[in-house]
């Protein structure tokens, strides 16, 4: 029918972790290797910046309007049209291994958070097969199934990792060496931590596949998504005293404030602690109060996670080519969405659309013999791409239900791609806030339309990435850029796709 398709994710991953995105600290050859080989899409972005509305978006091909996961906390519809459903229906054996977070981590009335206590391993969703972890090996509300093996297998290993939580708990619990937010120690060994356990499971279904089989899958690692808790054997890799701070990192807690007064008042109320805006980050964070060695140790965890997201990278593709499907599996390889990492003095993410949260590493090594030249490709590009371009490698037509357009196979079959848009949609606290994005020509422009914290119509943000690519100037009401602002404000309403009719509702935070 069509050729092998393996998609890989990571969770809360820069666009520039990785050395062929811009990296400098992580080592990351096998992903490398990917990019080398194949279409680099330079200029990717999310429609959404937190986990399940982008995850949503890469399992359905549409915007978060149209499936309807406007935030964390609201579950895809079982019964929704999806990529894996569409794929399973064609020949196609499918599977997900990893982190899937379709459904709520916190609400226990749902497949992904009781499958490993009832022994289940699929079907649903159209994935013949998940086995399915998240960011510890803590039972913590759910006990899928990476805690549970680990919790049989070496339950000596499960009190190592941090204990994750957002809000209500020890969420800001500092540790390691500066006592650095969600950053611990964890005595775990490598090989049964959840990044080698992920890989681990995707060789084991690989290995249950007849040779002749079609097969798409789907390997999705946790990290480098906070606790930042990776294997105390690895911390050697990066020594975060040997780190610079992040260039988007203003120098100073006074000089931030400075740059963020000039952006819509939720930034440096957030920064200060006057004020809480998302679930997604500690309850008890101050941004303003973390140290210059805690943003790098912060990233030094990170840049190992990614180190060892790589290795495993290499195991499972040396794996593929093993069972003699090198020639003809696909490969695509990205993130959900990014970090703060020191930008701005922050970490974590949330209603700020902004480069290191928007911005991908995006990279599509086709199969050998599809016999695609290597590119690295500068059009717009987003998550509602993938579902379409899956489709078309897999033979099928692309279902009109998807929104997305195939990604170009060059520079030249670019051409006409203009934009992304990303959009923010949720309340925390008492404080909703709705925002659309687009990016288009180099210029981030985003509105804030009126809720009851932002009441005024001419709110928003507007950044010529050329000249300032932190973000720190806000050009939104600067006479000179008036046209633009008009121009690109016009662009952005005339290609938001429609909305559902009836909201779907909110169960829990996360």
């Amino acid at each position: 029918m069509g050729r092998k398709i393996l998609l890989i994710t990571t969770d809360q991953q820069r666009h520039d972790a990785l050395g062929c995105t811009g990296g400098e600290v992580a080592r990351t050859p096998a992903i490398d290797a990917l990019a080398a080989a194949g279409l680099n899409f330079r200029q990717a972005r999310n429609q959404n910046t937190v986990c399940m509305p982008e995850r949503a978006t890469i399992l359905t091909g549409q915007y978060i309007r149209s499936h309807g996961v406007t935030s964390n906390g609201i579950p895809l519809p079982v019964d929704a049209p999806n990529l894996a459903a569409h794929l399973q229906q064609n020949g196609y054996r499918t599977a997900l291994l990893g982190k899937a977070h379709f459904e709520p981590a916190s609400h226990t009335d749902y497949f992904e958070n009781w499958a490993a206590t009832w022994g289940k391993t699929g079907p649903h969703r159209g994935f013949d097969h998940m086995e399915l972890c998240g960011h510890t090996g803590r039972a913590g509300r759910s006990l899928t199934h990476y805690p549970r093996w680990l919790r049989d297998q070496h339950p000596d290993a499960v009190d190592g990792f941090h204990e994750y939580t957002a809000q209500g708990g020890p969420s800001g619990r500092g540790g390691g060496d500066t006592g650095a937010p969600q950053v611990w120690h964890n005595p775990i060994p490598r090989e049964q931590y959840h990044t080698d356990w992920t890989a681990a499971r995707t060789m084991a279904f690989l290995d249950s596949l007849d040779e002749a089989a079609d097969w798409f899958v789907w390997m999705s690692f946790p990290d480098p998504h906070h606790p930042w808790d990776p294997p105390q054997s690895e911390l050697g890799r990066v020594d975060w005293r040997d780190l610079t701070l992040p260039d988007g990192y203003p120098g100073s807690p006074e000089r931030t404030a400075e740059i963020l007064a000039g952006k819509p008042r939720h930034w440096l109320e957030w920064y200060e602690g006057r004020g809480q805006f998302n679930f997604e980050v500690p309850a008890d964070l101050v941004p303003a109060h973390l140290t210059a060695d805690q943003i790098r140790e912060v990233n030094a965890m990170a840049h190992i996670s990614n180190e060892l997201i790589d290795e495993a990278v290499g195991r499972v593709m040396d794996h593929i080519q093993a069972r003699g499907w090198g020639d003809e599996t696909d490969v695509f390889y990205t993130t959900d969405h990014g970090e703060f990492q020191g930008d701005f003095g922050m970490l974590f993410k949330g209603p700020y659309h902004v480069e290191g949260l928007m911005r991908l590493p995006f990279i599509w090594r086709p199969a050998p013999l599809a016999a695609i030249a290597p590119a690295e490709i500068d059009a717009p590009v987003g998550h509602v791409d993938l579902a379409p371009t899956i489709c078309e490698v897999a033979g099928l037509a692309v279902p009109d239900w998807m929104q997305g357009t195939p990604l170009p196979q060059s520079f030249a079959g670019a051409a006409g791609r203009e934009r992304t848009i990303t959009e923010w949609q949720d309340g925390f606290a008492g404080n909703d806030i709705t925002m659309r994005t687009l990016y288009r020509d180099g210029y981030i422009c985003t509105v804030y339309e009126p809720t009851n914290y932002y009441d005024s119509g001419d709110v928003g943000e507007l950044y010529n990435l050329s000249d300032d690519p932190h973000q720190w100037q806000n050009l939104w009401d600067d006479p000179d850029r008036r046209t633009l602002k008009s121009d690109l404000i016009a662009d952005l309403y005339d290609n938001l796709p429609a909305g559902r009719d009836v909201p779907l509702e909110k169960v829990a935070q996360v």
